[in-house]
């Protein structure tokens, strides 16, 4: 058992930590980015991780949910490690058969990852080696308390032999008393004799020990971790996307109509830029892939599968057009959602080539990393522009949202449809597959539902008593917007302007001139796609197929 005081356990159990997942960096850059421990084990949790907790993260921390994840991550195992750290001193063992745990625990999240081989063990193997050596060695090497030589009192003098005495004689005067030694001298005049360590002084010297030893080994830790970070950016895939030329459209978007965009102030734009679209996903690193090795294979209940290569997919006939994509996360007047011009092959022409077999009903895309989502096949084949997308808004996909390739579905909630980092198409039933997010509770088909947003006035905006515009956006993909009404204060409905639109595949803006009087009101909205149905007043969640009811914003007039 170690003297050990706790707080130095407890950091000494931190440091192991760190020095564990800061060293397993630089080796995941080898075995790949989704072999690093907190990245495996963190993927393992938004896989295991019941569904109400993942929709509160994602309600609360939006597009931030994956950062939120991983800090949250990092606290608790750091907690877990200072826990350890006070164990191993102790009884040293148990703090290292917790790092071994955790280092286990590494691997199997690492081999659990679609596409994973036995090389993907290597950084947590590692990492919990040094963790554990670390320690080791504060526990009981040479960072230790004990560690270290205490010096030990000087030996006294020797004195006069008392074997020996010389023998008095009457006339020699008597002889002086001896001096005692410079040690007990020095302890007489409560001073510290020479070559002793004060007790002070000793416990002063092992605090400076130990904390040198955490500055290094962490500093080293951080190092380690940030130039593996560095060096898995310096193999990504960015310079390879610039490279890429996308062909110019066979059949180019329809433009834009005057008008489309009203240019007001807090109204989301026609198009969503890039750097600004929503981001919901799964993958907790953004995949890399290369373009010259991807593939796509076209398989499963088809007479004649096919493999295309990224070159293969460019010189196919390309098609763009305005959608505008939405998540099936998205709550009432939220903001998972965003409208592009996509550039890409129509899958109905891939799927016409494959001849889908009788009964063939689902078609499953499925990511690099392994996550999958079910389309229906027919959807697919209506007539509607499904693309396997190569280009987003004049340039290919940015890596964060599918390059090289990705597949979009105007009316669809992208849990059933928006496949990134596409590898794979297999056609299948829905009585035979479940797609990731089935068996989690969600609906094998999502149809995105008739929806609107008030974008201005926000709750937060001072207004003035007077003319105020009221403005937002609609959407009912593949569907349109008839109408979209505006109420006040649960009065009569009025209708708003619509601005004119792409297609009945993208959202629409619309505006309301509004008299505000003073006090405080609540504005509601509400729209009808060109099917005569209106959306309901009643709020349903978000699971299992979409979230319901009016957007309601109270707000304060001057």
């Amino acid at each position: 058992m170690s003297n050990m005081s706790r707080g130095r356990a407890a950091l000494a159990g931190v440091t192991a930590a760190a020095v564990a997942i800061g060293v397993a960096e630089p080796v995941a850059v080898l075995t790949g980015p989704r072999s690093a421990p907190l990245i495996a084990v963190g993927g393992l949790v938004v896989d295991v991780v019941p569904e109400p907790l993942k929709q509160f993260a994602i309600a609360v921390f939006g597009t931030y949910d994956k950062i939120a994840l991983l800090v949250g991550s990092a606290g608790l195992l750091a907690a877990i490690a200072a826990l350890i750290g006070v164990l191993a001193a102790r009884r040293l063992r148990i703090g290292l058969a917790g790092i071994a745990a955790f280092a286990a625990l590494g691997v199997a999240a690492a081999l659990s990852r679609a596409g994973a081989n036995a090389f993907d063990a290597l950084p947590s193997l590692v990492g919990g080696l040094l963790g554990a050596l670390t320690l080791w060695a504060f526990v009981a090497g040479p960072l230790g308390e004990g560690a270290g030589p205490r010096p030990s009192p000087a030996a006294p003098e020797p004195g006069p032999s008392a074997s020996a005495p010389s023998a008095p004689t009457p006339s020699a005067p008597k002889p002086p008393a001896p001096e005692p030694p410079p040690a007990v001298a020095a302890l007489a005049r409560d001073e510290t004799p020479a070559g002793w360590e004060p007790l002070d002084g000793g416990d002063h010297e092992s605090r400076r020990r130990f904390l040198r030893g955490v500055g290094l080994l962490a500093g080293t830790a951080a190092v380690a971790g940030l130039g593996g970070h560095w060096l898995a950016g310096r193999r990504g895939v960015s310079a390879a996307r610039e490279a890429v030329r996308l062909p110019a459209p066979a059949a180019p978007a329809p433009p834009v109509p005057a008008g489309a965009d009203l240019s007001v102030s807090r109204l989301a734009p026609f198009v969503t830029p890039n750097r600004e679209f929503y981001r919901i996903d799964t993958a907790l690193v953004v995949p890399q892939v290369d373009p010259a090795t991807w593939r796509l294979r076209i398989h499963g209940r088809v007479r004649k599968p096919i493999e295309l290569s990224f070159d293969d997919l460019l010189a196919r006939p390309m098609v763009e057009r305005y959608v505008t994509l939405a998540c099936v996360s998205n709550e009432v007047g939220g903001d998972l959602i965003g409208n592009a011009r996509w550039l890409g092959v129509p899958i109905r022409e891939l799927l016409d080539e494959v001849e889908p077999e009788e009964g063939a009903d689902q078609v499953v895309g499925r990511s690099v990393d392994g996550w999958t989502c079910g389309t229906p096949t027919a959807v697919l084949r209506d007539g509607r522009d499904a693309l396997l997308a190569v280009g987003m808004n004049g340039e290919p996909l940015p890596v964060e949202h599918g390059f090289p390739a990705r597949v979009v579905v105007p009316g669809l909630y992208g849990y059933v449809s928006a496949c990134k980092w596409v590898t794979e198409l297999e056609l299948t039933s829905f009585a035979d597959f479940d797609a990731y997010w089935v068996p989690r509770g969600w609906s094998a088909q999502g149809p995105i539902r008739t929806q609107s947003r008030i974008d201005t006035p926000r709750r937060r905006n001072p207004l003035t008593a007077g003319p105020v515009t009221v403005a937002g956006v609609a959407w009912a993909q593949h569907r349109g917007i008839r109408k979209v009404e505006v109420r006040v204060d649960g009065g009569p409905w009025r209708e708003a302007t619509l601005a004119p639109t792409v297609s009945v595949d993208t959202w629409v803006q619309w505006s309301w001139r509004w008299d505000a009087t003073p006090g405080d009101h609540t504005l509601q909205v509400r729209a009808t796609d060109a099917s005569g149905e209106t959306q309901p007043e009643q709020r349903r969640p978000v699971a299992p197929d979409g979230a319901t009811g009016w957007h309601t914003v109270p707000v304060k007039v001057g």
